[in-house]
């Protein structure tokens, strides 16, 4: 395998851009830096990338965030995060949107090409090995809200453990059956919170059944209710909801047939988007804004050569329960 500038800065002991600069214009680095960069390269018999020094050298004053999607609030509360610590930095923002394209692994790489530095946000849509190749070739890079990528810095908010939380929770309001709404075949994340759902129901001795949607929208949430509804056999105790804007279409459909929650039916979403908190729904609160900002800082020190070993962060998340899934305190309204 044909050695990368990582390795190079990794052997010399010295930042990507510091080796990427050497390389560039020797004259710019001290003697004895040089004297390691060369010697590094000379060993690993490494071959530059004009890619990796572009990036490297900070040519164009702005970073890439590439999502899978850009509609709904949970994406709006990222980029948030991530332009506000981008602002303050200097930078100009690129975003790009993959959802639906064939060609995103090209896009995403040609988007390296236009600016300093990327954080690539969730979903399948960008294949692991566009991510680790990108790195390879010194592109600093962070990944956001999906697993962990060998050699690539990531951030994401903890999904497993508080899903097993969600779990016991909604046993301990009744649930004698769950249903997870959505899809886990389309983010990692998603995944890992039916993974959580069902270590958890897997405690009470309780089985989690899987309805996936067309789209983790309100829309696909509504369309899920319908569905239920129209099935011969009874509603399930409790539905988990992969996020909110699901559960808010699921309730909204549910109620439109006389299902209430949570006098017939449990409901739970993820994320604690604002609305979730005037429909009282139960969810758990994931720290949008700070995982676009961490991922924006992250992405600084890489482009600013002040660390050459990935890093990896797990954000906190917190279960906040409401009256959705809370029989008692339905009653009482």
């Amino acid at each position: 395998m044909a050695s990368t500038i990582r390795d190079v800065a990794r052997q010399a002991g010295v930042s990507i851009a510091t080796v990427s600069r050497a390389m560039r214009d020797p004259s710019i680095v001290s003697e004895q830096t040089l004297r390691r960069v060369q010697a590094a390269a000379d060993e690993l018999d490494y071959t530059p990338s004009h890619l990796g020094r572009q990036l490297a050298e900070r040519r164009h004053a702005a970073n890439g965030i590439v999502f899978p999607d850009l509609s709904g609030p949970y994406y709006a509360e990222v980029v948030l995060g991530y332009e506000g610590v981008a602002a303050e930095l200097g930078r100009a923002v690129l975003i790009l949107a993959t959802h639906g394209r064939p060609a995103a692994p090209e896009m995403i790489i040609r988007l390296a090409g236009r600016c300093d530095g990327l954080v690539v946000l969730a979903g399948h849509t960008v294949p692991d090995e566009v991510l680790v190749g990108l790195a390879e070739r010194g592109v600093p890079l962070v990944i956001a809200a999906r697993p962990a990528v060998p050699g690539v810095d990531s951030v994401r908010a903890e999904n497993r453990a508080t899903a097993e939380a969600l779990a016991a929770h909604l046993v301990a309001s009744g649930a004698r059956s769950i249903t997870f709404l959505g899809d886990p075949e389309g983010a990692p994340d998603v995944a890992e919170r039916l993974a959580g759902i069902i270590a958890g129901a897997d405690a009470a001795g309780l089985e989690v059944r899987v309805l996936p949607v067309p789209s983790m929208d309100e829309q696909g949430g509504a369309r899920a209710g319908e569905d239920l509804c129209q099935r011969p056999d009874r509603l399930p105790d409790a539905i988990a909801c992969a996020n909110d804007e699901l559960a808010l279409g699921l309730m909204t459909s549910l109620r439109a047939r006389g299902v209430v929650a949570p006098r017939d039916v449990l409901v739970t979403g993820w994320d604690d988007i604002m609305a979730a908190r005037y429909a009282e729904l139960t969810t758990v609160r994931q720290p949008l804004h700070d995982l676009g900002a961490t991922a924006a800082r992250f992405l600084d020190d890489l482009i600013e050569g002040r660390r050459a070993e990935p890093r990896h962060e797990v954000l906190p998340t917190e279960l906040i329960v409401r009256s959705s899934s809370s029989p008692a305190k339905g009653e009482d309204q």
